[in-house]
């Protein structure tokens, strides 16, 4: 993408593409081991209680003996794309027919 031999310079090539030039400097950190075996285990308990969200893993974690934080728990969630099923509120139910506009109840 941003090659430091052209004739055009890095902070104009950056602005062009636009991302900011920090951006080109940062290296990502590695993932530690203790969070690789956190993020395992946070995947195994995400496929027997799908519906758990970061404070009830985090209690599922300490009551296994792992301890760590909600916060960090929900940070490893966000990093592996895992969410918590959350239930739709007012949501009409499928079998439902409207007789008039704007009229949700007979």
């Amino acid at each position: 993408m941003i090659n430091r031999e052209h004739k055009l310079s890095v902070v104009r090539q950056a602005k062009l593409l636009g991302f900011s030039r920090g951006s080109l400097y940062h290296s990502p950190r590695p993932v530690s081991d203790g969070d690789l075996t956190l993020m395992r285990r946070i995947d195994e308990l995400h496929l027997d209680y799908p519906f758990a969200g970061s404070r009830m893993l985090q209690g599922l974690l300490k009551a296994e003996g792992l301890q760590t934080g909600r916060l960090h728990v929900a940070t490893l969630m966000r990093k592996m794309g895992i969410e918590g099923r959350v239930r739709q509120v007012g949501v009409i139910s499928g079998g439902f027919r409207a007789v008039m506009i704007r009229r949700l109840w007979v």
